[in-house]
């Protein structure tokens, strides 16, 4: 699978990457042989990069993961994980996600400052059960995630030394790329005031819906030789389902004036004989500064669909009709489909 090189760090994501938030859901992902299988498939595709987190599933995800790439060559692969949570026992916490017994017993709170960060890196690489972490991002620092939080939890990773851990494990060599990873654009050009940054794992805001990061992020990090992940490129869901009814938009029901858009985004896709879908898996790599996309696996057949969407290609002139009607910015560069052979 194709590679593209993350800022000046030396490493290489192939440009399909496996989110691991679905192996931390014991609904989604029950069973640790269902899990393995759809991990070695993941694998045997040519994907080699896997991003995880300690709250997803509240560090179940980062075991599961950690069980799979254990006897893989480590040089083999990339691996991202976060930090900005530490985990705390807490069984009434775990019973109240889910009724299922074998649910990790903590809760996450949120800990920027230097010694949580460096808490927080220590206990991911316990629960990975493995020698490193290649990419560490500060996970869902601002106003989206932190609401009434943002302030304090900002002045955590400002003041209280969180931003200088990671540079301090980057300059070590004991990880190779630090960046973040969060659902909005301004906390990330406010941390580029504040370092050196490699990468940045962006949920939501560069999609077939929302394109507003042409506007400012985007140029500034291909100007800074930032790389960006584009996670959920379906948008939490409306872009795979369609402007159907409880589509989901950003994790909430869909206004009328998103599934409106949806609506008239289908009625291009359709005149190309194109899934939506297709669409808006593509999308994102056309951008320069995308070096990967996570598109996201819960089963072994949602990633034989979403590969098959990558191979498949688009027409170029269904870009050059969604911009002539107004649903893409027009700076927006097509993506060159297939991007798998």
């Amino acid at each position: 699978m194709e590679t593209r090189s993350i800022g000046q760090s030396g490493l290489e994501l192939t440009r399909i990457g496996f989110g691991s938030a679905p192996i931390g859901d014991l609904n989604r992902a029950p069973s640790g042989e269902a899990t393995r299988t759809l991990l070695q498939n993941t694998w045997d595709a040519g994907v080699r990069y896997f991003d995880t987190a300690p709250m997803y599933g509240a560090g179940l995800a980062e075991r599961r993961l950690g069980d799979f790439l254990r006897d893989k060559p480590r040089d083999d692969y990339v691996l991202s994980s976060k930090v900005g949570r530490l985990l705390v026992p807490d069984r009434a916490a775990a019973m109240a996600r889910t009724d299922d017994p074998r649910a990790m017993p903590f809760r996450s709170i949120f800990d920027y400052t230097y010694a949580g960060i460096m808490k927080s890196y220590e206990n991911s690489l316990q629960r990975l059960g493995l020698e490193r972490i290649d990419i560490l991002l500060l996970h869902d620092l601002g106003q989206f995630s932190q609401q009434a939080q943002h302030d304090e939890t900002l002045r955590q990773a400002l003041e209280g030394g969180g931003i200088r851990a990671l540079m301090e494990l980057r300059d070590s060599g004991a990880i190779r790329a630090i960046g973040a990873g969060v659902n909005e654009a301004p906390i990330l050009e406010l941390l580029m005031d504040h370092g050196r940054w490699d990468v940045f794992l962006l949920a939501n805001r560069y999609t077939l819906l929302d394109q507003a990061v042409l506007d400012g992020l985007l140029p500034r990090c291909v100007r800074e030789g930032v790389s960006i992940i584009d996670g959920a490129p379906l948008n939490a869901g409306i872009l795979a389902t369609g402007a159907v009814p409880g589509a989901q938009y950003d994790y909430a029901p869909a206004s009328e004036a998103i599934l409106d858009k949806v609506r008239r985004i289908e009625a291009v896709c359709r005149r190309y004989d194109t899934p939506l879908v297709r669409a808006a898996l593509n999308f994102p790599l056309g951008h320069e500064s995308v070096a990967a996309i996570i598109p996201g696996f819960a089963q072994p057949s949602d990633l034989d669909q979403n590969l098959a969407h990558y191979r498949a290609r688009v027409p170029d002139e269904l870009w050059v009709e969604l911009k002539r009607e107004g649903l893409l910015h027009p700076d927006a560069p097509a993506p060159r489909t297939p991007v798998l052979s």
